[in-house]
């Protein structure tokens, strides 16, 4: 009797290509097949030690397991500003320039649902980590799509990116208010110089639209690249904001702990919305991620090396069996071109046969928006005999369209 009530919000949204890939790959592991999986990127190390010593000590103190702040403790918003402050150079203020998040996800769609009208628009690169589009269709407001080009050493082409803004800018009604990015980039691994941040900004404010920038994979670079933030361009404070998740650098993906910061106006709207829909994590959460964004930051490297050795082994391992990949100089994953020999086929069929007849997983690109069909994505979270072991079975099966 119920069937003519409609939920439009969920109907927006597109089926889960990822969801299709999984479901086989659990059918092969549920009949005994050993599956190779690159399809998530969901980090494989342990959290640093001194960061689970802190969560225990924390959480038997009797008075951290009330309601918490939504907004993040003091001590955590100071220590993002340390962090920014650290790392960047740039100096933010705790209580109005930075705000605490359950991972950057939740932070990112509770921010649209804060300041997004229905009907307004976002310009959203296009492949893209799928929350960036979704979480404006959650808040009734439609995406703009440009695509993103990139050179063989996956950085971004940046005319062509302002070229294909400006024309967004201009083309769409209404004009868009919002504009994402996020570099490095998910899924492409395509990184930007600061640069790239000062035309963005100076554009922003001659054409008045708010900025989000995601910078998830920052800490994560090799060869030498260091990730720059948009707070290291003057006066990007009035027009964007910045987020950041700890689930990458600090091995802490379970832990769910984020931040966003920058624009006080945004900062604000997402404080308000926050103060109505959730307390806040966990206190103990909190004082860890405080010492982990504080002491000893030597995990970090350790960590980069690990992707950066997987990296170097992947990209060689595949080579060698026949698959042309490029080496990325940032993130935890490798965007992999389908190879010209299979001719047209799609990456969700690609992803398909990787699995039923080479028992490798991976990210269709097509789950990360139009623009990713043609590629897939590889998380570099198998060990390293694992990764040469994926390459054979690779090797064996492109062997069929020789």
């Amino acid at each position: 009797m119920f069937d003519e009530i409609r939920f439009h919000t969920i109907e927006r949204l597109p089926n889960y290509v990822f969801a299709e890939v999984n479901a086989i790959k659990m059918a092969a592991r549920r009949a005994g097949e050993d599956i190779i999986d690159f399809s998530m990127g969901n980090p494989d190390g342990r959290t640093p030690q001194h960061v689970i010593d802190k969560l225990c000590e924390s959480a038997q103190k009797d008075k951290t397991h009330g309601y918490s702040v939504s907004a993040g403790i003091y001590k955590l918003r100071l220590a993002i500003c340390n962090w920014y402050n650290r790392k960047y150079g740039v100096s933010l203020d705790p209580e109005s320039e930075a705000v605490a998040v359950m991972g950057s996800k939740e932070g990112f769609v509770h921010l649209a649902q804060a300041v997004v009208n229905p009907g307004d628009i976002a310009v959203v690169p296009d492949p893209a980590y799928p929350i960036h589009t979704q979480a404006f269709l959650f808040a009734g407001a439609s995406v703009a799509k440009m695509p993103i080009k990139f050179n063989e050493n996956f950085e971004l082409d940046e005319n062509k990116f302002f070229d294909d803004l400006e024309h967004a800018l201009h083309s769409t009604t209404p004009k868009p208010k919002y504009v994402v990015v996020n570099f490095p980039h998910n899924p492409t691994t395509v990184t930007v110089e600061k640069s790239f941040y000062e035309r963005l900004v100076a554009l922003s404010k001659q054409e008045r639209f708010y900025i989000i920038s995601d910078i998830a994979y920052a800490d994560l670079t090799f060869d030498g690249y260091k990730t720059p933030s948009i707070f290291e361009v003057d006066g990007a404070k009035d027009v964007a904001v910045e987020c950041f998740t700890m689930s990458k650098s600090y091995n802490m993906a379970g832990w769910r702990v984020g931040f966003m910061c920058g624009n006080k106006r945004l900062c604000a709207a997402l404080k308000k919305i926050k103060s109505w829909v959730d307390y806040g994590m966990f206190t103990p959460i909190q004082v860890a991620a405080t010492i982990a964004l504080d002491g000893d930051q030597s995990c970090i490297g350790e960590i980069c090396k690990i992707y950066e050795k997987r990296r170097d082994i992947l990209v060689d391992a595949f080579n060698a069996a026949g698959w042309e990949v490029g080496k990325p100089r940032s993130t935890m994953f490798v965007w992999a071109k389908i190879p010209p020999k299979l001719g047209n086929m799609t990456s969700l069929e690609f992803s398909k046969q990787l699995l039923t007849k080479a028992s490798v997983a991976v990210s269709p690109g097509l789950g990360f928006g139009a623009g990713g069909d043609g590629y897939v994505r590889l998380a570099l979270i198998e060990n390293e005999n694992r990764i040469r072991q994926a390459a054979r079975n690779i090797k064996k099966y492109l062997k069929e369209f020789e």
